[in-house]
């Protein structure tokens, strides 16, 4: 269909247009979106790998600046002071704690007719206490101290408590919500909490502060990582992350490159169509001219019945839409398809047989 939506002067439809503009700035987003996972993915994939152990702080001390700019960490969640209490889960006790209340309803969908699902958040809370990583060895004294862990991608907290409390509706707020088209379904009520004893991988900058170690987000724009995940699920999650935005990219790209094709191809078959027709009526009122011997005729000595083409025949048709008379039956046969009036260019719909009384 787009292929045939150009428009006789050989521009581009509106239609082709749009698709050329949306290809050409998905492409722009999915490239910029591909570049940051790949940068990431690389960067994690160069990470320094470090144990929690008793050399812990002789690696650092060791290390420029008791630093190491981007490492991986792997260890068991262990409080400083006190703990979050679980407000629904006897004895669950963790770091960090999100509440997440959640408005669920139906709303009638104009367009489609039907009854759409749909959610939303009307409150969120999220608390959390210091802590730390320690090793799964406890005579292993040495822990890292977990900094802005709110700030980390990839924070995955496991879920202690889900429950859904329905809407209790009567007659009238049925009718009600029926004239609004909006049907309360009722509140999905979530608590998450990232549990003392639970595996972390953290990756971030590791640096040595007096006696304490700490695990912070890194600098120069590298992204800070704190998962239930161990590395391994980390960084095939971020690789499978970077093949979709590059598929993403390509057809995007390809589909904005094979508009343009598409735009430049029928422009060129447009201009060259032009030129054939010029080229095809340039020879044939020369070769007219040639046979009938008019090459040197007067134009008053001419019929004004006569055609303006080959100026000897008489003019046959009329025609439509423009309704010019001009030109002969042998002339009308021999213009170039599609066949456009002599006078005005326009495009010949068809002809009417024209008699002289």
């Amino acid at each position: 269909m787009l292929l045939r939506r150009m428009d006789t002067n050989g521009k581009p439809s509106t239609a082709q247009i749009v698709v050329l503009a949306t290809g050409s700035a998905l492409t722009a987003l999915f490239y910029s979106l591909y570049k940051s996972k790949a940068t990431t993915f690389a960067s994690l994939k160069e990470a320094k790998k470090v144990s929690i152990d008793n050399n812990l702080q002789n690696l650092l001390s060791e290390t420029p600046g008791r630093c190491v700019p981007y490492a991986v960490i792997e260890g068991v969640v262990r409080n400083v002071k006190e703990t979050l209490s679980s407000q629904f889960v006897d004895n669950c006790k963790g770091v960090i704690e999100r509440l997440t209340l959640k408005e669920e309803k139906m709303v009638w969908s104009r367009t489609t007719h039907i009854w759409n699902r749909t959610e939303k958040v009307i409150h969120q809370r999220t608390n959390t206490v210091p802590f730390a990583l320690g090793s799964h060895d406890e005579d292993i004294a040495a822990t890292v101290r977990v900094i802005r862990p709110l700030d980390a991608a990839e924070l995955d907290l496991e879920t202690t408590y889900e429950n859904f409390h329905p809407t209790v509706q009567s007659l009238s707020s049925v009718i009600g919500h029926f004239i609004s088209g909006e049907r309360p379904k009722g509140i999905h009520e979530i608590e998450e909490m990232l549990r003392v004893g639970d595996t972390v991988t953290g990756v971030g900058e590791l640096v040595q502060d007096n006696n304490m170690i700490k695990l912070q987000p890194p600098k120069q724009g590298l992204c800070y990582f704190l998962t239930r995940q161990d590395y391994k699920c980390l960084l095939r999650k971020q690789e499978q992350s970077v093949r979709l935005w590059r598929i993403l990219t390509l057809v995007s790209g390809i589909a904005a490159c094979s508009m343009l094709i598409i735009i430049l191809w029928k422009k060129y078959v447009h201009h060259r169509q032009k030129k054939e027709e010029s080229r095809m009526l340039k020879e044939f009122i020369e070769q007219q001219k040639k046979q009938k011997g008019e090459g040197d005729l007067d134009e008053s000595s001419l019929s004004p019945t006569s055609c303006v083409v080959c100026l000897s025949g008489e003019r046959a048709y009329v025609f439509l839409e423009c309704g010019h008379v001009c030109a002969c039956s042998m002339c009308y046969d021999a213009l170039p398809k599609p066949k456009k009036c002599p006078i005005c260019r326009s495009l010949i719909n068809r002809v009417v047989p024209f008699y002289y009384s």
